[in-house]
């Protein structure tokens, strides 16, 4: 399987390298030119000039990128060099409708499409361990399934094209609760004068046990909030959870707080910052 990757930042990276070290990844593309030419130069591999160059010389496109106007101009670029048979992943985080219309432009060229967006943040992508929630196909995931499996350690299929998207909305209202809950219980052990460092060991061995205390609880405390997931990242995610909950007549009250939340970060000058910052606004004075 010849697999060429499009989107090299904080997620990207690492994915294409470990599709590179499984002798998957034969191209790459990137808007910002230096960083693939780097990386090709690193992994002796093609650097395409056009995302329809990328397209035409592999047989399966993973796209990373970052918002759903992105994904929709990805896709149009690289249908010049789609035929029957290729297959485009898109693992970003769009709305469903976006994903649907991407498919659309791809099935136009007679391709195949899949919305797998996935979880797991830089160091599930470092180290192959992502989650991915696919919308599409089954039999189009089996074929590309070998691939993915250098990248995640769980690949769920969830339905049609967009369940993948709907299924990661859940995923990062899911994220807004957790980092609203961490914070706040970790700011009222600091006000109360506690040794932080054993209240994280302790709890995250509990009942409160979670993923985001044991990877960001110490640095949160400590003021250290290194990405990780940036701020504006999440905030544009909410952003679409939202949307999507409006089409449905559903509140989303801890989603709109933490909204508001991230708000008041960026306008702070916060948003490159990772998602546990939110302490700053919850930690004692």
């Amino acid at each position: 399987m010849k697999v060429g990757f499009i989107g090299l930042g904080a997620m990207g990276l690492p994915m294409a390298r470990n599709l590179a070290k499984a002798g998957f990844l034969k191209a790459i593309w990137n808007r910002t030119p230096a960083t693939a030419k780097a990386l090709a130069q690193e992994l002796k591999i093609a650097r395409a000039r056009e995302p329809a160059e990328l397209a035409g010389a592999t047989e399966t496109i993973f796209m990373c990128v970052s918002a759903d106007q992105d994904v929709l101009a990805l896709v149009e670029a690289l249908a010049s060099g789609l035929t029957p048979g290729k297959i485009v992943v898109d693992f970003s985080t769009v709305s469903w409708e976006t994903a649907r219309r991407a498919a659309a432009i791809v099935h136009g060229k007679g391709a195949e499409f899949l919305d797998s967006p996935v979880s797991g943040g830089v160091e599930g992508a470092r180290n192959g361990t992502l989650a991915i929630m696919v919308g599409g196909p089954g039999a189009t995931l089996a074929k590309i399934r070998p691939a993915l499996e250098t990248l995640a350690s769980r690949i769920m299929h969830m339905g049609e094209v967009g369940a993948g998207q709907a299924t990661k909305a859940v995923n990062q209202i899911m994220a807004a609760g957790i980092n609203q809950a961490v914070a706040e219980a970790l700011a009222f052990g600091k006000a109360q004068g506690l040794d932080m460092e054993k209240v994280i060991a302790v709890v995250s061995r509990g009942a409160a046990s979670n993923w985001f205390l044991e990877k960001r609880g110490k640095t949160m405390t400590q003021g250290i909030f290194a990405p990780g997931f940036k701020i504006s990242l999440h905030h544009k995610d909410l952003r679409i959870c939202q949307a999507m909950a409006e089409q449905l007549g559903f509140p989303l009250p801890v989603t709109t707080m933490t909204l508001a939340d991230y708000q008041r970060l960026l306008e702070q000058g916060f948003g490159d910052e990772d998602i546990s910052a939110l302490y700053r606004l919850k930690r004692p004075d």
